[in-house]
């Protein structure tokens, strides 16, 4: 074997060596605890806390019943519609926040990590005392002779939606700007020089150099929309329950450990599926010479 073939294969060996630890966390903390959820889903519960080895399709078919189905689609409705509103605010944020200068860039960016500093809990109760009756919203409306008397807008479906969008737009913001930082913005003057509008010149050039980075942002808030109970015990009460609330009660109140593997796996599959859609959407792209 020559000196470059020999090389090679001690960057292979170095390679694998330093990938192992990664391989076996993966296995350890996300293959076996995959595989033993959907074991478990088509288990039988026996008593309490237990489960007997009787293999049934009652838990998937009982997923189909409508108050569990709803309960699957409200998730899934809440999820498009927040994640409508996180693209409505935050593909503009990221793409001006990408033309500002450096300093205002850092002053941006720190303002916008600035709440994780704080719990999330934390930063959720307090939209309880912007969103009750006759708290700083409400007041403010009154006072502004917008409003005749105090709104219910607390434990309601919009204001989940609020809380979504305030915990996850970020990562919105983040992703788009990751992209839109990266562009080159002579490829715009270059358009406009050539006649093209403001408009056709963002559809053609700016849009979809973006594009990556819209399509994370949409992965990293539509995802975790789906199954963030906790905002929708806060702000929405018993009024508005998602998928995650479902699967703590089954495990927590009902204490029916397949019940809620199985519908852990179905949101696990409706999470693939969104990966897989962004997945292909940004190749079709990528062979279409957009990307």
């Amino acid at each position: 074997m020559n000196k470059t073939g020999s090389l090679y294969m001690k960057d292979r060996r170095m390679g694998l060596v330093m990938s192992m630890p990664m391989c076996i966390f993966t296995f350890l903390f996300v293959v076996l605890p995959f595989i033993y959820m959907i074991v478990l889903s088509f288990m039988t519960k026996d008593g309490i806390w237990e489960t007997k080895a009787i293999f049934t399709f009652k838990n998937y078919k009982n997923i189909f019943e409508p108050i569990y189905f709803q309960t699957i689609l409200t998730s899934v409705k809440l999820a498009f519609i927040s994640t409508a509103v996180m693209i409505l605010i935050g593909y503009p944020f990221g793409y001006f926040m990408a033309r500002l200068s450096a300093g205002w860039k850092k002053t941006m960016m720190l303002l916008l990590m600035l709440p994780f500093w704080t719990s999330a809990l934390i930063r959720m109760y307090g939209w309880i005392i912007i969103l009750r009756t006759d708290g700083l919203l409400d007041t403010l409306l009154m006072r502004l002779h917008i409003t005749e008397e105090p709104l219910k807008l607390l434990y309601t479906y919009p204001a989940v939606v609020t809380g979504l969008v305030y915990g996850l737009l970020p990562f919105m913001i983040f992703s788009v700007y990751s992209s839109a930082e990266k562009m080159d913005w002579g490829l715009v003057e270059a358009a406009r020089d050539l006649g093209a509008s403001s408009w056709k010149a963002f559809s053609t050039i700016t849009f979809k150099m973006t594009l990556p980075g819209l399509l994370s942002g949409i992965v990293l808030t539509f995802i975790p929309s789906v199954g963030l109970f906790f905002i929708a015990d806060i702000l929405g009460g018993n009024k508005v329950v998602l998928i995650g609330n479902l699967i703590q009660d089954q495990m927590l109140k009902v204490h029916d450990l397949p019940f809620a593997a199985a519908l852990s796996v179905v949101l696990s599959i409706v999470t693939g599926i969104i990966l897989w859609l962004t997945q292909k959407i940004s190749k079709s792209k990528e062979l279409e010479g957009i990307l």
